[in-house]
């Protein structure tokens, strides 16, 4: 089954690179310096932060549904990153690497199936969810702190 994964659009985050501390806070935003590597996946680009980069970690919607599962939760970004991630059939690294959540949504966002993988097998998953019809689009979650990696439609 053919799949294609997107990183955010940076164009919607691109108000906040260069703010101060005082704005970030404003907003809801904090900047870090990514201390490890891995550690901070960039959800534009979806790769690794490296060591010394500057990070915008903020609240982020990724389900702005009128659904039981409308949903926000907390994103590390890149500051200053210029283009998105697009491929079809290819797993990132920032996903292969880490035991993943994946969920899949009919068009509604309701979801209609979901379950934990390694993300060494992420393909396995993603082939299953979109052999049922219903399945419009799955969301990626990071497992352990459960948040928003991206999202997987059909190519």
């Amino acid at each position: 089954m053919n799949f294609r994964i997107q990183g955010l659009d940076p164009e919607q985050f691109r108000p906040l690179f260069g703010l101060s501390e005082e704005k970030l806070t404003e907003k809801g935003a904090r900047r870090l310096t990514a201390d490890s590597k891995p550690g901070y996946p960039d959800r534009i680009t979806l790769t690794e932060a490296e060591i010394g980069e500057s990070m915008l970690l903020l609240n982020f919607e990724h389900l702005p549904v009128e659904s039981p599962y409308r949903s926000r939760h907390a994103i590390f970004i890149r500051e200053g990153a210029g283009i998105a991630f697009d491929a079809v059939n290819f797993i990132p690294e920032v996903v292969r690497t880490r035991v993943m959540s994946l969920r899949a949504f009919d068009s509604n966002g309701f979801m209609l199936d979901a379950d934990v993988i390694e993300g060494s097998r992420v393909e396995e998953l993603i082939d299953r969810f979109f052999e049922n019809d219903s399945v419009d689009f799955v969301h990626a979650h990071y497992a352990k702190r459960g948040c928003f990696a991206c999202a997987i439609h059909r190519a």
